[in-house]
């Protein structure tokens, strides 16, 4: 199997943001990311099962559970408000210099950053420093520490802190008014 390609930053970024409110949005696609992140083996790469003498019973169809998407959509709509987030990532920016685009992201860090202070408390998950060495014992969350590059054995394991992480203590979303309908990023502007 052939390793996939580097993608470029902004890919990287449009990918990340649309993964982040597609995880809020749907548990069961959080878990099998979870999952994933805990070095479970893609589907594509587990063998098939041997075969089975007798089949087996049909299974019952999927039952997918309907995300309210309500939160996740306030969040854009936030974002689009204090720093114009979709219409930065909906424009082509290949045609712009490298100056021209630095420019437009100091600005749309102001305003997300201003978003992100103003609507969750964050807390590092690790205190420690950034490149520090440190040990995590036998029975460590493993959705709160992934563990990368050679994991062989049992915990303990010792290694390098290259991110300490975050968790948010408290999300302060305004409560929609009835009638509101989310959908709405940013109405569509009129000058008369």
């Amino acid at each position: 199997m052939t390793e996939p390609q580097s993608l470029p930053f902004f890919s990287r970024l449009s990918i990340a943001v649309g993964s982040f409110f597609a995880l809020l949005g749907d548990g069961r696609l959080a878990a099998r990311v979870q999952t994933l992140r805990n070095g479970a083996p893609l589907a594509s790469e587990v063998p098939p099962p041997a075969p089975v003498q007798t089949p087996p019973p049909p299974a019952p169809a999927p039952v997918r559970a309907t995300a309210n998407v309500d939160a996740a959509l306030q969040l854009l709509a936030l974002l689009q408000r204090e720093s114009r987030f979709v219409d930065f990532l909906q424009e082509d920016i290949a045609a712009y210099s490298d100056a021209d685009v630095g420019g437009a992201a100091r600005l749309l860090h102001g305003g997300a950053r201003k978003v992100l202070k103003d609507t969750f408390d964050l807390e590092a998950v690790r205190g420690e420093a950034e490149g520090s060495r440190l040990t995590l014992p036998a029975g460590f969350d493993a959705a709160a520490v992934r563990v990368t590059g050679n994991v062989v054995g049992q915990p303990p394991f010792t290694g390098t802190l290259q991110h300490k992480g975050w968790r948010a203590t408290a999300v302060r979303l305004p409560a929609l008014t009835e009638g509101h309908d989310a959908r709405v990023i940013a109405p569509a502007e009129v000058e008369l």
